[in-house]
């Protein structure tokens, strides 16, 4: 069985943008008619520039290849034009193409593709979603914490167990910087008072984007171990783990990261630095379903556990799942509400989804289906990227 197709989606997601300005989808299809779908998440170029970047790698690398040699395909796009290093923008391309491999495989061997991993280890996904402002809602929840215990007690009544909220303010170009005092202020007092509207029986994911530098971050940590936080996430820019390293040394709040980084390689910088105990790849941009798969094994080694990173479309939320089934030291996964909307109208059927878990795939491969029909109908007609910082030093 040979590869011998590729076809790029681009779709523009609509208002409120919930995942990203647009998703970018590869099905692959063999020369016996079995497809698979798979998602590049967030290379930094316009979309029409990244379409000819997959049919370029495509063309190389992949028509006239077997779906089965994920080993090799992976190497020999890793090392593309003598590069042989992490690159987010090949990864994310490999990423997608690699996990439209697996749905292929899973759906030739008729199993899920957690099966084809080395099975299920639990029965169901734990989740967490941001705290987002109710539909219709332009009231920024992060700026007001009344707002923002509203929105925590519709999703604690929706069974979500934790959540996650980005209090400390934007992030730029030019971080990282030193917060406020103000700043600081702000955030221990939204957070004291989440805490207390939510009580102990839900975990709270304080986010942020990599915005301070390793002092600032200290000061800020201090301000916030009293309210017992699940994780502090990027606090410093992901280029430099060892002064992440800095920050989860001083702090008794678990670091987390890894949505901005790339293969194992970089993964192994984070765990030799002690840099975070909680790791979070995005599927979509690390370098598939395989690479996770190694990332995870050798965070088990460090006691260091993974809880995958989402902020993408539907393909790559089922493409974590099967990781998520499959790994003994997985802790929790991310999840954009309940996956409803047009996360579900992207898909034939919808990701099973209950009281904030996740329910396991049962159809073979990836189980699920790319709706092109729905995906055909939202092209990306606009300029943005997938994620923007602000472009100006920030006060």
């Amino acid at each position: 069985m040979k590869i011998q197709d590729v076809k790029v989606f681009v779709v523009g997601t609509p208002a409120p943008h919930h995942g990203g300005a647009f998703w970018v989808f590869v099905k692959l299809t063999t020369d016996s008619g079995v497809e698979g779908i798979g998602e590049v998440y967030a290379v930094p170029f316009h979309p029409a520039v990244v379409e000819k970047m997959i049919q370029d790698v495509a063309d190389r690398y992949v028509i006239g290849t077997s779906p089965y040699d994920i080993e090799a395909l992976w190497r020999r796009v890793y090392s593309s034009g003598f590069t042989q290093r992490p690159d987010v923008s090949l990864m994310a391309i490999l990423s997608g193409i690699e996990t439209a491999c697996w749905d292929i495989m899973g759906k030739e061997a008729n199993q899920p593709v957690y099966n084809l991993l080395g099975g299920k280890v639990r029965d169901r996904v734990r989740a967490y979603t941001y705290i987002y402002p109710a539909p219709g809602s332009d009231n920024s929840v992060y700026s007001n914490a009344d707002i923002s215990c509203q929105r925590a007690n519709a999703y604690i009544k929706a069974g979500f167990t934790a959540l996650k909220f980005d209090p400390a303010g934007p992030y730029s170009a030019f971080d990282p910087r030193q917060l406020s005092l103000e700043m600081m202020h702000f955030t221990e007092n939204f957070v004291k008072q989440l805490r207390e509207c939510v009580g102990d029986k839900v975990d709270l994911l304080f986010g942020t984007h990599g915005q301070m530098t390793p002092s600032s971050a200290l000061r800020l940590a201090k301000k916030l171990e009293k309210y017992d936080l699940l994780w502090f996430e990027e606090p410093t820019p992901p280029d430099m783990p060892e002064e992440m390293g800095r920050v989860a040394a001083g702090t008794t709040i678990p670091v987390a990261t890894g949505e901005r980084l790339t293969t194992k390689y970089e993964f192994a910088r984070v765990l030799r630095n002690n840099a975070a105990s909680i790791l979070q790849m995005a599927i979509g941009r690390v370098g598939g379903i395989m690479e996770s798969k190694k990332i995870a094994a050798i965070a088990e080694t460090y006691y260091a556990q993974i809880a995958p990173h989402l902020y993408a479309g539907p393909i790559e939320a089922a493409a974590n799942l099967h990781v998520d089934f499959s790994t003994p030291n997985f802790l929790i996964q991310e999840s954009i509400e309940d996956m409803g909307g047009f996360h579900a109208q992207l898909l034939k059927k919808p990701l099973a989804f209950e009281s904030g878990y996740f329910l396991p795939p049962t159809e073979p491969g990836l189980g699920v289906e790319l709706n092109e029909d729905v995906a055909l109908a939202h092209p990306y007609t606009g300029t943005r990227l997938h994620l923007e910082m602000h472009q100006s030093p920030l006060n």
